[in-house]
């Protein structure tokens, strides 16, 4: 089992030095939250991974900001085929946070986990009514 633990972040809250920048006009540097990507390929090969992102990442950026579209060749083809839509098909959807399926251009909050899911190899309701007939 593999256990994500959390970098230490400040998540919303500026600095004293931050907060003086906003005082006097001057733009503060972004603030950055921590992700984590999930990604089990196969039942050997699973991918973790925790990523500092700027806040207002999309779920589209986080997932090109951590290399898996050059890593993963079906991921990329798929979030090219499916970037402008906006609501998420449940037998087609690939991606989500917290086991929830989002859209692509989903803005990522602090602590988000983002969960690529696989194709099933067969329908479960399918495969459950032919174990009962053995």
């Amino acid at each position: 089992m593999v256990k994500l633990t959390a970098d230490e972040v400040q998540v919303n809250k500026l600095d004293s030095a931050q907060q003086d920048n906003v005082q006097q006009g001057t733009v503060p540097q972004a603030i950055m939250i921590t992700v984590y990507l999930a990604y089990a390929e196969d039942a050997q090969s699973q991918h973790y991974l925790t990523l500092s992102v700027a806040d207002g990442t999309t779920l589209y950026a986080a997932l090109k900001q951590a290399g898996w579209l050059i890593q993963f060749e079906g991921l990329a083809k798929w979030c090219d085929e499916m970037i402008d839509v906006a609501v998420p098909t449940a037998k087609r959807w690939h991606v989500g946070v917290y086991a929830q399926k989002q859209p692509l251009n989903y803005q990522l909050q602090p602590f988000d986990r983002i969960e690529v899911y696989r194709s099933l190899s067969a329908d479960p309701m399918s495969q459950r009514k032919s174990k009962s007939r053995v």
